[in-house]
């Protein structure tokens, strides 16, 4: 295994623990309203898409650690591999950092439907209520975790990184 191998399978371990530490921070971790303040980590995929892997087991061990079931691991990483998968194809289309933040932001609140489908489901929630509530929760932080992680980016550079 070459070392930029090893790193780049570290940078995902350490970002699948961070994310699961972060989902703690916030009392609405899950349900119909999502604050989750590790959904600013979505934002990596834009500035590096090797970290799209640490970003998607995050979300996929906390759900399946902390979650609504199984189903919330189907779903919540569903959702969130999708939006992740579609942002990193941009990297070559769109060359501007801000324009994929924002378009990441939309990916990630559009594709809540099947959030509020899962919760549907398995809480018996209303559909387009719970669609409307989780994107909306999901928009909020995701939007202002943009500019935050790209002034973070301007330190850290998080595309050298691995």
């Amino acid at each position: 295994m070459t070392n930029n191998r090893i790193k780049v399978i570290t940078a995902n371990a350490i970002i699948t623990a961070l994310y699961v530490a972060l989902s703690f921070i916030s009392p609405l971790s899950s349900g119909a309203i999502q604050f989750r303040l590790s959904e600013s980590l979505n934002h990596l995929v834009v500035f590096n898409r090797k970290l799209l892997w640490g970003i998607f087991a995050g979300v996929v061990v906390f759900n399946l650690l902390f979650g609504e079931g199984p189903l919330d691991v189907i779903f919540g990483g569903a959702q969130t591999l999708l939006a992740l998968l579609l942002t990193a194809v941009l990297e070559k289309k769109v060359p501007n950092i801000k324009a994929r933040l924002v378009l990441n932001t939309l990916f990630f609140t559009f594709s809540m439907f099947l959030i509020a489908l899962m919760l549907t489901l398995t809480a018996e929630l209303p559909f387009w209520f719970t669609y409307l509530t989780t994107a909306l929760s999901e928009l909020i932080i995701m939007s202002i975790s943009a500019p935050v992680m790209y002034f973070i980016d301007k330190s850290l550079h998080f595309s050298k990184q691995v």
